[in-house]
């Protein structure tokens, strides 16, 4: 397995940004994301990116939010911009099954807070 952890969550006021980080235990040779979570409701993909740097997003953060990594530190990152209320969530870091792995791993979570 790999372990990850996030940070860079935290509150912010509306229309504001902030920068997540997951740092992985290990080279990640899969397509990692990042999910969130808001209370009472569903996980849900915010953004994926591949080994190969392709990415896809939500329809929900396309324009504001932004992934990438940087294999040779083991860290992915989610770059959010012009955030919303509705952006407030437990946001997750993920990494699909690679050879190393029987299966995918998830992060702790780490709380962002988007107030109005």
């Amino acid at each position: 397995q790999v372990q990850l952890v996030e940070s860079g969550g935290g509150e912010v006021q509306a229309g504001g940004s902030l920068r997540l980080s997951c740092v992985a235990s290990r080279r990640v040779f899969s397509t990692m994301g990042w999910y969130r979570q808001a209370p009472g409701k569903q996980r849900e993909l915010v953004a994926r990116i591949t080994d190969g740097r392709s990415t896809i997003y939500a329809d929900s953060v396309k324009g504001r939010f932004s992934i990438s990594r940087d294999n040779a530190k083991n860290t992915v990152y989610l770059q959010m911009n012009s955030l919303k209320p509705e952006d407030t969530a437990v946001y997750y870091c993920q990494a699909d099954r690679d050879a190393w792995s029987t299966s995918d791993s998830w992060g702790q979570g780490t709380q962002v807070t988007v107030s109005s």
